[in-house]
């Protein structure tokens, strides 16, 4: 325990030392918050079962903010490499897993902060401004936007960006470079549902939806319809929290047999 908080320590100091982490950071709960607002400004209700799903529109800016915290815990592995500094790093913590896990806890809090003033930002503005697009109970939303389900979108939703970040960080250790890494975890988020959408066989699209790590994550955040997703909510989480920590499994083992 006393190497792990050791590594804790130097993780968290050379993290927050960087002046990138910070401006990543609030790039990150601005952006969210920001598109979130706009999205809940933009999409109205005009009658009874619009199909709109209040969640989903107040939560938007989500798929934005991940680019954010994935750059940000991909530079957090990738920037020791890319400068040979991580060889000192291993010198002085030779035991490579604790390096990788200490990393990962130290941005995983930083994301989970982050992403809790996002979603927090996020609800805000939709619950100012969604009544007056008409998400009423009029319409079939109840005489209150915060439900039980609103609440689990909402908490799932800052899951789901400490899941994406802990993914970033995996596939960084095995790729070991940032540009690469990077294209890699943006690939896997937002190319992955592009090429479901162009499957025509509808089995085989169900199938591609519930294993893309974006569609997957973000049926948290269903509130309507939700029998009629590919995945129940905490399934789809489920899938993602396989991916992030699959590649921080694989990136460990690599990060060990390795030489650096």
């Amino acid at each position: 325990m006393t190497a792990f908080r050791d590594a804790l320590h130097a993780e968290w100091t050379k993290l927050r030392t960087v002046a990138g982490t910070a401006w990543l950071l609030l790039a990150a709960v601005v952006l969210t918050a920001g598109l979130s607002a706009v999205s809940a400004a933009a999409v109205s209700c005009d009658g009874p079962q619009c199909g709109e799903d209040p969640a989903k529109v107040g939560l938007l800016g989500v798929t934005v903010g991940q680019a954010l915290v994935a750059v940000l815990a991909v530079l957090a592995v990738g920037e020791e490499y890319g400068t040979g500094m991580i060889r000192v790093t291993f010198a002085a913590m030779p035991r490579r897993e604790l390096v990788l896990g200490a990393k990962a806890v130290v941005v995983a809090g930083l994301t989970a902060a982050a992403g809790v003033l996002a979603v927090l930002g996020s609800v805000v503005c939709a619950l100012v401004l969604l009544p007056g697009n008409g998400f009423t109970a009029a319409n079939g939303y109840g005489p209150h936007l915060i439900t039980a389900a609103t609440a689990r979108a909402a908490f799932g939703s800052v899951l789901y960006l400490v899941l994406v970040a802990l993914l970033a960080m995996g596939v960084t250790a095995l790729v070991r470079d940032s540009a690469i890494a990077v294209g890699a975890v943006l690939g896997l988020l937002y190319l992955f549902p592009i090429v479901a959408a162009v499957i025509s066989d509808p089995d085989w699209h169900r199938h591609a939806q519930q294993m893309s790590p974006m569609q997957a994550g973000l049926t948290v955040q269903a509130t309507v319809d939700v029998a009629g997703q590919p995945l129940s909510p905490w399934q789809g989480v489920g899938v993602l929290a396989l991916w992030a920590f699959g590649a921080l499994g694989v990136g460990g083992v690599v990060m060990r047999l390795r030489d650096v």
